[in-house]
């Protein structure tokens, strides 16, 4: 693929399936540059909510490793 401008993909680990009612609590962003280059960035979101412990079981986040963490407010300047 030949790019003109950078491609973004991001990948978001949450507290459940619910857009309506769950919350992020990590956010992954790889860029692809036109001169084949790469970027990415990570962090850990506070989601404001408990992460239930089945979604812990599935992506290995807990409170604990957010409970320090920006939210996603905080956040979204640097996502967009």
């Amino acid at each position: 693929m030949r790019l003109t401008r950078p491609l973004c993909s991001f990948d978001l680990e949450t507290t459940g399936l619910d857009p309506d009612r769950d919350r992020i609590v990590e956010i992954a962003m790889v860029w692809l540059h036109p001169d084949g280059s790469r970027t990415s960035w990570t962090d850990k979101v506070n989601p404001q909510m408990p992460i239930p412990p089945a979604s812990t079981a599935i992506h290995g986040i807990s409170d604990a490793d957010v409970r320090d963490a920006k939210t996603f407010a905080q956040l979204a300047p640097k996502v967009l």
